[in-house]
């Protein structure tokens, strides 16, 4: 099986980064990061030049994996604009990439909610591509600079068990 892992976060030193490669690890099988570094969506962009390669390769990972695991930042009480743009994008590709794919959705984010907000509009953003997105457990660190080691591992027995019951759900949702 083969997992795709979708930070949303641009950053290098990312704590979502360090999430969705720690999920990852926990994979049975195969996993690989995808970039959402692509151009800002603009129609009349599409309409000159078309949908850019970095959306087709995107929306083609996509339905080439088993399952998608996607680590989000919470910018303003929603999800950062780079993921979103990257939606907006591969919707816009042939195909229905996203259809009846088992998604798992996690946060990390320095407030004490651990991304909640994000999470949930990105459910919202998400809903109309008609994906499987599981429903918990919900994988949400708060202060989570604090909650990683210098290999990008997660330090707490708790949000690594959630993890863990996370992606093994995932496995069995894609198996």
């Amino acid at each position: 099986m083969h997992l795709l892992m979708i930070s949303g976060s641009l950053r290098a030193n990312s704590v979502n980064t360090k999430l969705v490669e720690e999920a990852g690890r926990l994979w049975p099988g195969t996993a690989t990061r995808a970039s959402i570094l692509m151009p800002l969506y603009n129609g009349d962009d599409e309409d000159a030049t078309g949908v850019p390669d970095e959306a087709q390769d995107l929306a083609a990972q996509i339905a080439e994996a088993d399952a998608v695991a996607i680590a989000t930042p919470e910018y303003n009480q929603s999800f950062p604009g780079g993921l979103k743009n990257a939606l907006d994008w591969v919707s816009r590709t042939a195909g229905k990439p996203w259809a009846d794919k088992p998604v798992a959705i996690m946060s990390a984010a320095a407030g004490r909610t651990g991304g909640a907000r994000a999470q949930y509009a990105l459910r919202l953003a998400m809903n109309s591509f008609q994906p499987r997105l599981l429903t918990g457990p919900e994988v949400m660190i708060a202060g989570a600079a604090k909650e990683f080691d210098e290999n990008g591992h997660l330090t707490s027995d708790r949000y690594r068990a959630s993890l863990e019951a996370l992606m093994e759900k995932l496995s069995k949702t894609a198996g």
